[in-house]
């Protein structure tokens, strides 16, 4: 039996209790997949952190060899093949966003620069935790012996929302929905690309009036998380834990459709090179490949501009304050 060594950051959180239980059980790397888990968590919640590990260990999951739990960022990180990085500074009232981005870059330089020292050189990494695009890509800024090619940042949950909404307004399952991808920032400039989708195999915009698209449909994928935090009094754990889930099959998998996922940009549609982007990719023998064939109109052209902008803000704020 093969085994993998996960990493996973802000371990005592919900997202992370959402996300281990279905890890250990063997639905990310598969049935056949034996886990070694370290945990990270700041000395603040690692006791809870701990009562985790000790409700791990009680399940008996025939896959998990081993759960350590610890707050060394350099211990987590040993020998490693992947990194999830949850664990991130939430946004506080009062809070502007380069401070949000000032607080997470630190905490993703110094995981980057553990990830660099002690992972494995063929490690993959998937950051989570917002603002997870320029989170990311200060992480693989400070881990330059690993791929930059093998660090992502989650949009599937996004692209997720979407295909529910696109599904609910046509009256069918959600199967149905294919070839939905969002690009650019996983924030409220996201491009969730109606343009390309199809519903049960027609264009998207010939079952669904263009502009309900365009005005109604966007702005509920981009506040659905509002939303939920509103309703729950927390922000998405179940749907984001079930989209890390979706997310490393997507990158380990080989693929038929076509997935989101933001990935370091070689220059791909125009992007910045080196900026982390969300694409249309797919699986293929193991490695992610950003599809390069898709043209959009006048309106996605000025969706990703918008997208493209603010993803060069995070980066000229996170450059000013001195982290890349």
């Amino acid at each position: 039996m093969s085994s993998v060594k996960v990493a996973v950051t802000g371990a005592a959180g919900q997202l992370a209790y959402a996300f281990l239980f279905r890890l250990a059980a063997g639905e990310v790397f598969g049935r056949e997949v034996a886990i070694d888990l370290r945990l990270l968590e700041v000395d603040a919640a690692l006791t809870r952190a701990r009562g985790v590990q000790m409700e791990l260990e009680d399940c008996a999951f025939p896959l998990l060899q081993n759960v350590i739990c610890t707050s060394d960022v350099c211990d987590a990180m040993q020998n490693i093949d992947w990194a999830v990085l949850i664990g991130a500074f939430p946004r506080k009232p009062g809070m502007e966003r380069a401070d949000l981005l000032s607080a997470n870059a630190g905490i993703f330089r110094e995981q980057g620069q553990a990830l660099n020292a002690y992972a494995l050189p063929h490690a993959r990494v998937l950051v989570v935790g917002n603002p997870c695009n320029t989170n990311c890509l200060v992480a693989l800024h400070y881990a330059p012996r690993l791929n930059p090619r093998h660090f992502y940042a989650m949009t599937k949950l996004d692209e997720l929302r979407a295909k529910f909404k696109l599904a609910q307004k046509a009256a069918v399952a959600s199967r149905l929905v294919t070839d939905l991808v969002v690009w650019g920032n996983h924030s409220a400039t996201q491009y969730p690309d109606f343009y390309h989708a199809k519903i049960d195999g027609k264009h998207c915009t010939s079952v669904i009036s263009p502009s309900w698209l365009q005005r109604d449909f966007i702005q509920q994928v981009k506040e659905r998380g509002t939303e939920i935090l509103q309703a729950r009094g927390v922000s998405s754990g179940a749907s984001a834990s079930n989209a890390i889930v979706e997310s490393v099959k997507d990158i380990l998998f080989d693929t038929k459709q076509m997935y989101s996922l933001a990935c370091c940009s070689h220059g791909e549609y125009g992007i910045d090179q080196g900026l982390v982007f969300s694409y249309p990719c797919i699986t293929q023998q193991g490695e992610v490949k950003i599809l390069t064939t898709i043209e959009h109109n006048d309106f996605g052209k000025q969706q990703l501009e918008a997208t493209l902008l603010e993803l060069q803000k995070e980066r000229a704020t996170v450059k000013y304050l001195g982290f890349l």
